[in-house]
């Protein structure tokens, strides 16, 4: 790469942009994002109107053509394969870790990332999952799959969000093919995530409509603590996990999920999908999208931008170096 020419990315499995806006705000342009979800391909569009969207199921296309599409090779290709293959809170996953990656029809779209990853052949990749992906051989065999394409040096790194300037915890595992070693920063609690927004349905953010809920949920909804959770799920081998939780204002939110739905610390409601992106540390230009379930999902299907954007800063320092 010249030393006047713009560090590029190619945006797999894009969702509504929270890692290509992480990258973006460290100075990379984005050429191509690839997402076959219609509201979700059409939010990536109308945050980043100069990348080339494809909405596009990513078994049928190959490096060629995106090279093609991009009119020059990206230094990096990120990826964000679905997750629900390999987390312990879909219930449904697959019994043997291993058949998650190649049984599962959602879990090879991991395979098809690799797949365009060696076809691309960029100077840099990042695949970010749940921490799911290091169970048992699901790891050799990404290891082993990388190595075909020409990647033999392949390094798992598990970040949590929460020490990297986002208001919510979250663990994941960013599969590279250099080491990310980021600097710990203070916890952002909830109440300074959430500071300055205006009250829900105000002109300005966009998606800070409220929320309506069932009149139960609303009956119930004061009788809420800090961190109470309204209802409780079922995952993988019976494990129940809470949601409709009130937030706590002094700490970090828990991990913002497609499902996740957050009481507000002070008043007897819903966090909005506006306050929700907060949580991820998206700027309040970012829009989304569609159904408010759709919003949701794209608010907690993505990579939250601050923790992208660092990334992309170590990335930036090892091509000046």
């Amino acid at each position: 790469m010249r030393n006047d020419e713009t560090p590029s990315f190619i945006d797999l499995f894009s969702g509504a942009g929270g890692f290509s806006r992480g990258f973006e705000e460290a100075g990379f342009k984005g050429l191509v994002a690839v997402d076959n979800h219609p509201p979700t391909a059409k939010a990536y569009k109308e945050n980043f109107p100069h990348t080339i969207v494809l909405q596009e199921n990513i078994a049928t296309l190959n490096g060629f053509s995106l090279i093609q599409f991009s009119r020059k090779k990206p230094l990096v290709v990120l990826a964000s394969p679905p997750c629900e293959p390999f987390t312990a809170a879909n219930p449904h996953r697959q019994k043997h870790p291993i058949d998650r990656l190649y049984k599962d029809p959602a879990g090879r779209l991991y395979l098809h990332a690799i797949r365009l990853i060696g076809e691309i052949q960029p100077e840099y990749f990042v695949i970010e999952n749940v921490a799911g992906i290091l169970d048992d051989d699901i790891r050799s065999s990404i290891e082993r799959e990388l190595g075909k394409r020409g990647y033999g040096e392949v390094y798992f790194n598990i970040l949590n969000a929460e020490k990297h300037g986002v208001p919510s915890k979250r663990r994941r595992v960013f599969v590279a093919n250099f080491k990310i070693a980021l600097k710990k920063e203070d916890p952002i609690p909830v109440e300074e995530a959430l500071k300055g927004l205006p009250p829900p349905g105000a002109p300005y953010p966009f998606n800070h409509e409220e929320t309506i809920l069932s009149p139960r949920k609303t009956r119930n909804i004061p009788k809420l603590r800090w961190g109470d959770a309204l209802i409780r799920y079922t995952g993988a081998g019976g494990r129940k996990y809470p949601n409709y939780i009130r937030l706590h204002p002094k700490k970090p939110a828990p991990t913002v999920m497609g499902t996740s739905r957050f009481v507000h610390p002070y008043e007897d409601r819903l966090l909005t999908v506006r306050e929700q992106a907060r949580l991820m540390g998206f700027p309040d230009y970012h829009v989304f999208v569609g159904s408010k379930d759709s919003q949701y999902n794209q608010v907690g299907e993505a990579v939250p931008p601050p923790l992208s954007k660092r990334i992309a800063e170590q990335v930036l320092k090892l091509i000046s170096a």
